[in-house]
């Protein structure tokens, strides 16, 4: 598949072709929408916690005798069934961690770079260096490449270069900046377009070819 190489004015600067194990592999549906899940479990805490009977502090007296008030038999004031007592079958703290193994995980890449390439959502620049780290910039950039579109930009290395890109980034709602190796599925199929530097395309090649 050939893509436009673009410059950060949006002008057409050459074509290249996209690696086909990674932008022509099967889509496979079911598979990302399990590391989608997996991806949103493993997010979770976990920390909600309520008190069992056990854990509510008072109740130790019996409230009244066994028999002959006329009342329901009673144990403690810290029962479920009484204010302030003990609660039944509520959260307490737990793992949602999923597991998924790593071919998996790459396949499920794989086929969101996919789908996303399928619909024209992958433009390639030859470079993504800012001159300075302002909002201003990376706005235009980006209008430049995806007009009104949301934006993924994948920048190959965590040198001047993407931390420049990120910290531009930081205040826009419909854009985001991630280092190639921590390319994730709910990232990929979240925004309308993938940004990737020319560089990015050997870091894919390697991480999912």
């Amino acid at each position: 598949m050939k893509v436009d190489v673009l410059d950060l004015k949006g002008q057409k600067l050459r074509e290249v072709d996209l690696p086909a194990k990674v932008f022509e592999a099967p889509v496979n549906v079911d598979l990302m929408h399990q590391a989608y899940t997996r991806q949103m479990a493993n997010a979770r805490l976990g920390t909600h916690e309520t008190k069992v009977r056990s854990e509510v502090s008072g109740g130790g007296r019996k409230p009244w005798k066994q028999k002959g008030t006329g009342r329901a038999r009673q144990g403690s004031t810290r029962a479920a069934q009484w204010v302030g007592g003990g609660r039944i079958h509520t959260p307490h703290p737990r793992s949602y961690e999923q597991r998924m193994p790593k071919k998996m995980r790459l396949a499920a890449l794989r086929s969101a770079l996919s789908a996303k390439a399928a619909e024209s959502g992958i433009v390639v620049v030859d470079d993504l260096n800012l001159e300075a780290p302002k909002t201003r910039l990376m706005v235009e950039a980006l209008g430049n490449l995806v007009g009104a579109s949301t934006a993924l930009v994948l920048m190959p290395a965590k040198d001047q270069s993407y931390d420049t890109a990120m910290r531009s980034a930081d205040n826009l709602e419909g854009a985001k900046v991630l280092l190639a190796s921590y390319l994730n599925v709910r990232d990929v199929l979240g925004f309308d377009k993938v940004i990737l530097p020319l560089k990015t395309l050997d870091v894919l090649s390697a991480h999912l070819g």
